[in-house]
């Protein structure tokens, strides 16, 4: 593994694709990495799905619906090599970004997006009493009730109203008091 690969950490990008062509670009991308030895250039490639509920004749029927039409995301460390072949898969239109330079997501975005975990350390434990740091209940103060990781979620028991009222929050919106 060259030294250039051991210095970048690989960072989200957007891929623009032909309109029903993202899991081609996905699948034929995923042989070429295979083919050509580039796992430790390319490192993940996802076509973000969400399931969508239909009730048609009193069935409920669940389908899975791409969140972002047109669009893969790839996790990448960008060289020329990379780059290229990315680039040039039946299917790609380009990445997303200024010209010849591919943008890649922020943090934010990756955690907006929910496909990707972003490692948020958690000092505070249940029963802890915790500030929110960011949202609509900003600036109040609560007891952890629970927390779940997986799932970026922390229960916190907030004072409203007269009244201890539970509240889903994301695991980086509090801080121990």
């Amino acid at each position: 593994m060259s030294q250039e690969v051991e210095k970048q950490e690989p960072k989200w990008y957007v891929v623009h694709t032909y309109s029903g062509y993202e899991n081609k670009v996905k699948t034929d991308l995923e042989k070429t990495i295979k083919n050509r030895e580039l796992e430790d250039f390319i490192k993940d490639i996802v076509v973000p799905m969400e399931e969508q509920v239909e009730i048609k004749e009193g069935k409920r029927k669940v389908s899975l619906k791409k969140v972002f039409p047109g669009y893969v995301l790839i996790k990448m460390i960008v060289t020329e090599k990379s780059w290229y072949i990315v680039r040039n898969t039946r299917g790609v239109t380009g990445f997303v970004g200024a010209g010849t330079d591919p943008t890649p997501l922020t943090d934010e975005e990756i955690r907006n997006m929910g496909f990707e975990s972003t490692a948020v350390n958690v000092d505070y434990e249940v029963n802890d009493s915790v500030r929110i740091t960011s949202g609509a209940l900003e600036g109040f103060v609560g007891v952890v009730q629970s927390i779940d990781e997986s799932k970026n979620k922390v229960k916190v028991l907030v004072s409203m109203f007269g009244r201890e009222t539970p509240v889903d929050l994301e695991l980086a919106q509090v801080n121990k008091i």
